[in-house]
């Protein structure tokens, strides 16, 4: 029998699992599946494995703690706060408009829709911003709960019906290469988002706090606990269930996904359709744009939200009883630099996602380092830190974080050198 209090706190885990579940499935792991067959299986699992504990711990702290993971940064140290303040500032215009992107090649597609990716973003983004405004955080838990499901049951169906077909692909397919640069670049953008990038860990304690305040209602860290599991294991069976198709559908067939976010709409809806047949289309279409909805919405709420008591933590003065224009100015100059972007890179949806993604997987180590910092601190009661064997872990975690980011900024750094001398 489910606890009733188990159901107040049910929630912030599945609006984690919609920031999620956007660009790092319905994108990277279809391409995965689509390039390189199941190959980069065993990767996706082991990512989600080393990251697992950084994303538990905004959970964690939102929890025996009742504030938001910018809270334990800022009692680190000032030197914590500010390193998440330019992180995120430096992050923030390439994610949002990555998943706007995307977002604005699904409508283009389903709705059929003449206009340039530029403006449909801008229709999309001013849009969002009044839904969050009118909507705020109760629209947000209901309406996540509805697209996750959804898309979860399209998903399930259209992978099994995939395999019934069998998989067969061309005995001349292409392999993944770890000697090639272009397979490797691709490698580092799949990692960078899988299953999310380590901000939304600070988005989900932000979420955690606000659904506490609505039910009135602290759950214990079980409970915490189990609603983040959920969405968390949810988001591992969703990748390898898009990248199934990927590998089903396509992979060995000759087809690619094309860098245009309208057609590359187009063409993940037709890997439901051709495993689950016509009729599915208009399930499909809806599922797929919902979730990506789901996650241009969450992702410029959580902007929004996170850096308003970033700005008062590092600027004490501009902190007032009534200072929530904050979040008005901060959605103004997300949105503004995310447009700017979109306009920039409008003709290649897959270059704009390859740098948000790649940004995310080189700040990855840092904000991972932070999150931890933040829960064995002396502010968080020793019966509710991570016991010994996840601390541990989480180092272990850290330090494979840190090695294959130095690493992939080396390998950058010698391509680059090489590409100029190549040049003179």
């Amino acid at each position: 029998m489910i606890n009733k209090q188990f159901l107040k706190s049910l929630g912030p885990g599945l609006m984690w699992a919609g920031a999620a579940v956007g660009v790092s499935h319905l994108v990277q792991s279809t391409r995965a599946g689509a390039n390189f067959g199941f190959y980069l299986v065993g990767i996706l699992i082991v990512v989600n494995i080393i990251k697992y504990p950084f994303f538990e711990f905004g959970a964690r702290y939102a929890t025996v703690t009742g504030n938001n993971l910018i809270d334990g940064y800022n009692k680190v140290g000032k030197w914590a706060i500010w390193l998440y303040a330019i992180f995120t500032f430096g992050t923030m215009f390439t994610i949002q408009a990555a998943v706007t992107t995307v977002t604005a090649g699904l409508l283009k597609n389903i709705l059929n829709i003449d206009l340039d990716p530029t403006s449909i973003s801008l229709i999309l983004l001013v849009g969002t911003m009044i839904v969050l405004v009118i909507g705020k955080f109760a629209f947000l838990d209901k309406i996540i709960k509805i697209i996750i499901i959804t898309l979860t049951l399209s998903t399930i169906i259209a992978v099994i019906s995939a395999f019934t077909q069998g998989y067969n692909p061309n005995p001349n397919a292409v392999v993944f290469n770890w000697g090639d640069a272009t397979h490797i670049a691709f490698l580092i953008a799949f990692i960078g988002w899988m299953p999310a990038p380590i901000d939304v860990s600070v988005w989900h304690s932000y979420w955690s706090v606000e659904k506490q305040k609505e039910t009135n209602y602290r759950p214990k860290l079980k409970e915490a606990l189990l609603d983040f599991n959920i969405g968390y294991i949810g988001t591992i069976f969703l990748a390898i269930g898009f990248l199934s198709l990927g590998a089903l559908v396509m992979h060995g067939t000759g087809e690619e996904f094309s860098p245009k976010g309208g057609v590359f709409a187009g063409q993940v809806i037709n890997l439901f359709t051709k495993s689950i047949g016509q009729w599915a289309y208009p399930v499909i279409a809806i599922a797929a744009l919902t979730t990506m909805f789901s996650t241009t919405l969450t992702c410029l709420d959580a902007y929004s939200k996170v850096l308003k008591p970033t700005t008062e933590y590092i600027f004490p003065k501009t902190q007032t009883k009534n200072n929530n224009w904050f979040i008005w100015f901060w959605l103004i100059i997300v949105v503004s630099g995310a447009l700017l972007l979109i306009y920039k890179f409008s003709g290649s949806m897959k270059q704009m996602v390859d740098i948000a993604t790649s940004l995310s997987f080189v700040t990855a180590p840092v904000l991972a380092f932070l999150n931890y910092k933040a829960v064995v601190s002396k502010f968080v009661d020793i019966k509710y830190k991570p016991k010994k064997w996840l601390r541990v872990y989480s180092v272990v975690g850290i330090g494979f974080l840190s090695f294959f980011s130095i690493a992939y900024l080396i390998w950058r750094y010698l391509s680059i050198v090489r590409y100029i001398f190549g040049m003179v």
